[in-house]
């Protein structure tokens, strides 16, 4: 089974929805605003993905951050930001039972991520 992390509201997220449904793709989602995301979650992700590849340095969450905060971001840091404010984390993150990973949404990265 494959889970779906994210929020629900957001565009790529409803992109990536649409398109694992068109391909009858099952898969649970799990809306870390309402949901809520464990410490031992993120720090997982972290240490398979990199702080770096979570933050979403494009979206207005970054930019409402302040310029110290942003200049001096480290591992730890980082992490404690993204648990307060998950909706700086990039999305959607797809997560299989074997623990596989695939961070943003493409098609054809989809693709090879199912039929892996």
């Amino acid at each position: 089974m494959i889970t779906m992390f994210g929020i629900k509201n957001c565009d790529t997220i409803k992109k990536a929805r649409k398109w694992l449904e068109a391909e009858g793709i099952d898969y649970q989602f799990h809306d870390y605003k309402k949901e809520g995301l464990s410490t031992e979650m993120l720090n997982s992700w972290v240490k398979d993905l990199g702080w770096e590849a979570l933050v979403n340095k494009r979206g207005t969450t970054w930019r409402k951050l302040p310029e110290a905060v942003k200049e001096s971001i480290d591992q730890a840091s980082a992490i404690e930001i993204m648990l307060e404010n998950t909706s700086i984390i990039k999305r959607p993150l797809l997560v299989d039972d074997a623990s596989n990973k695939l961070l943003g949404f493409k098609a054809e990265d989809y693709q090879d991520f199912v039929n892996s």
